[in-house]
């Protein structure tokens, strides 16, 4: 790297780290030194989505119910606002518009998520698919691509049919993996002529521990000695089967995909995991082991599986029969199950030893023995971003993808999902001034680019989360993640924030 690059990088990183002089828009807005053209040829930029966080249109079209419908409205206390994604920020109707401010900003790919559900209303090949949804995102592929913006479909992105969390406890069953691998396979049919990039998961982590472990995700579960309020459930056991069953029916995916359409279609097919990035609470050797030990928590649960065919030793050891064990086939079939590797990376956390007294009650939140902060010593890790696990730490990325790398055999890696969030509270004019967010993005991207520099890491793409405001999850509309904000008071009018305006600048193609 150039002296005067790598100058301009620590300058952009100092930046963020310590705050810009000015909150003025023209000291945000400049991308004279750093841009898409720093970044290696080929290198794609985009926007991130998901279908019950953005479509609407609960009861049209076809579409059947999902969990996040289901748990919504019979529990929306469980929502920080009591709210639900039926109308979400419509872009069931909205999505041609959608379309055209990605094209204004200049984004080279999108990644959304198809909704189960309005594919198959009864979750099953056998219940019938749905034409109209076919059809929607038939429209919305279409849209995309006569834009020259390149789709990145997510193929599970929580939003399971009720039919089969009714029938046989959804990813609780072995049988979710031949209706996954059916599901994704009409995928395939209908959508792999023009999509050439797909997902199957996104953040199995999350759905399993969110939604099993500490019961803030549909369908909301978890042990009731921790009096969390949860809807049945056991969180020593049903996180690990439902990540088991997820890994298969990934794995299941991968191979039909692979078998039957990969070099007709000439695409590729990955998965989404998410990692915080840990640092050790101080420098004694069982901190430094804790961290490690609560990114094999997270991150290698799913990857030591997908690149070398078991759980790691760690888990294995600490967590013992309650964690599932893979048949000899299941091993093979999960190994290397994936051309690429997205990444959500938001936050970091210190890492503390902290052992666990043999308790009855266990739990895959204690069973790491690590104790996870976002301060130490009273000094937050970040600056604080609306939600209460975000804190602002860029060079986390890079840390995170440098160990990816050396650990795991150098994947093709896409970072899936990367931003920040306010108050919904904030008045327009304070959010569309969305400096801090500008901040955040700078940051991070270019710590993603020393990583590829100085790091190797095998980055090939960036997905900002996210395109819009939106419901986001348990959240509901209490905060925003978007560059654009919507309106949801005025019919979901979407207006650039000054972070859509510096995307915009940064993505600008220079004339060679």
């Amino acid at each position: 790297m150039a002296a005067q690059e790598l100058l301009i990088l620590t300058s952009t990183i100092l930046l963020t780290v310590f705050g810009s002089s000015s909150d003025s828009e023209a000291s945000h807005m400049d991308t004279s030194s750093f841009n898409r053209s720093s970044f290696p040829p080929g290198f794609l930029f985009g926007t991130a989505s998901s279908a019950y966080q953005y479509e609407g249109g609960a009861d049209e079209g076809g579409k059947g119910p999902s969990i996040w419908d289901t748990y919504t409205h019979k529990h929306p206390g469980r929502i920080r606002d009591g709210s639900n994604g039926d109308v979400a920020i419509d872009s069931y109707h909205k999505y041609k518009e959608d379309v055209r401010i990605m094209k204004r900003m200049g984004v080279d790919a999108y990644r959304f998520s198809i909704s189960w559900p309005r594919l198959l209303p009864k979750g099953k090949l056998s219940g019938g698919a749905n034409k109209e949804g076919i059809q929607y995102y038939n429209n919305l592929i279409d849209e995309l691509l006569s834009k020259g913006i390149v789709p990145f479909v997510t193929i599970f992105h929580w939003d399971l049919p009720q039919a089969l969390q009714d029938e046989y406890g959804g990813f609780l069953s072995p049988h979710i993996v031949n209706d996954f691998r059916d599901y994704a396979e009409l995928c395939f049919k209908e959508f792999g002529d023009r999509v050439k990039n797909w997902i199957t998961l996104n953040e199995p982590w999350s759905y399993s521990v969110g939604g099993y472990g500490i019961g803030v995700l549909a369908p909301g579960r978890c042990s009731e000695w921790q009096k969390l309020g949860c809807l049945g459930g056991d969180s020593a056991t049903e996180p690990y089967l439902v990540s088991h069953y997820q890994l298969l029916a990934h794995a299941a995916a991968v191979e039909i995909y692979r078998l039957k359409y990969k070099d007709a279609q000439n695409g590729q097919i990955g998965i989404t995991l998410i990692s915080q990035w840990m640092i050790p609470f101080g420098k004694a050797k069982h901190h430094k082991n804790a961290a490690l030990r609560s990114l094999d928590f997270m991150l290698g649960w799913f990857l030591e599986p997908l690149t070398y065919g078991d759980y790691p030793h760690t888990m294995k050891s600490l967590v013992g029969a309650r964690l599932p064990s893979f048949t000899e086939a299941e091993s093979k079939l999960v190994k290397q199950s994936f051309d690429f590797l997205g990444l959500n990376y938001y936050s970091a956390n210190y890492a503390a030893y902290s052992p666990q007294p043999n308790s009855t009650h266990k739990s895959c939140m204690t069973d790491s023995q690590a104790n996870l902060t976002t301060s130490r010593n009273g000094v937050p890790i970040g600056k604080k971003a609306a939600s209460d696990w975000l804190y602002v730490y860029p060079r986390g990325i890079r840390d995170l993808l440098v160990y990816t790398k050396k650990r795991y055999n150098n994947p093709k890696i896409y970072i899936t999902e990367n931003g920040i969030d306010e108050e919904a509270t904030l008045p327009i004019n304070q959010a569309l001034n969305d400096t801090w967010r500008i901040d955040y993005y700078n940051g991070h991207l270019a710590f993603l680019l020393r990583a590829i520099r100085e790091g190797g890491v095998d980055a090939r793409g960036y997905f900002a989360w996210s395109l819009l405001d939106n419901f986001e999850w348990y959240a509901g509309y209490t905060v925003r993640f978007g560059i654009n904000y919507v309106d949801y008071k005025d019919g979901m009018k979407r207006y650039p924030k000054l972070s859509a305006k510096w995307f915009k600048s940064f993505l600008r193609k220079a004339h060679r």
